[in-house]
């Protein structure tokens, strides 16, 4: 399966438009409402780019229903979530963009904080929902390091994915190694917005599997895309844990 409409494309004066990228694997659970979420967006100008791992349980259908309001989908066989999103990312339309949970669902704020996308060399990030909880908040140089952010916070500039690609030799969190090399890269800064712009289902795989390998890379990363001051204070975080370099916190 494989669809693309153009008819939806047409540029709006004056707005720019935002990819949002859903990569699905049986998820026709909950499709449906995370789709609708998007539908009632007031920004204007959003592209659904969808890539499924080649589902059994309906999700297809799903999508087949869809196909006027969906830019591109894509339904064959993947190595995993990161390999689905690179080969979305070859078919991002917009100026902006965004990754999506199939599980996930956009909130009003999505639509507020899209309007301040202004600098294409930023990074801008937000808040979700977790539990009913907001989550996230402006995140400290260290605890981007030793924490992360939520990926649904995070609206990316599209000239970020021109540049890079998902390492999916990590499994559940490629996406905060890219964050980590986009914190060193000096073409980027990242700039929090107070919006909560997602309600972040946590009981899917990134909330319930450790990614082991990456874990075992976690410290060589940090000390190779932080300061220095960044690397030791987490390196003697680790020390003092008594859990050596390297393994997980």
């Amino acid at each position: 399966m494989a669809i693309k409409d153009d008819n939806i494309t047409a540029t709006t004066p004056g707005i720019e438009r935002i990819s949002v990228i859903i990569v699905t694997y049986n998820a026709a659970e909950h499709l449906q409402k995370c789709l609708d979420s998007i539908y009632k967006q007031a920004y204007p100008a959003i592209d659904i780019i969808i890539v499924d791992g080649k589902s059994t349980d309906g999700t297809v259908q799903i999508l087949e229903q869809n196909t006027g309001r969906i830019h591109f989908c894509l339904s064959e066989k993947d190595s995993g979530i990161y390999d689905a999103m690179n080969k979305a990312i070859k078919h991002i339309s917009g100026s902006w963009v965004y990754f999506l949970g199939a599980d996930d669902e956009l909130l009003p704020d999505f639509s507020l904080m899209a309007q301040e996308l202004k600098e294409p060399d930023t990074i801008y990030y937000g808040n979700v929902l977790a539990n009913g909880i907001k989550r996230s908040g402006l995140i400290s140089p260290y605890y981007m390091a030793k924490g992360g952010i939520y990926h649904q916070a995070i609206i990316y500039p599209k000239t970020v994915f021109d540049k890079y690609t998902y390492n999916t030799k990590y499994k559940i969190a490629a996406d905060y190694a890219l964050n980590m090399s986009l914190y060193k890269d000096k073409r980027y800064k990242f700039v929090y917005l107070d919006y909560i712009i997602c309600n972040y289902n946590h009981l899917g795989i990134s909330g319930r599997v450790v990614d082991e390998a990456f874990e075992q890379d976690k410290t060589g990363l940090i000390l190779k895309n932080f300061e220095l001051k960044i690397g030791m204070r987490y390196l003697f975080r680790l020390l003092k844990a008594g859990l050596g370099v390297g393994k997980k916190e």
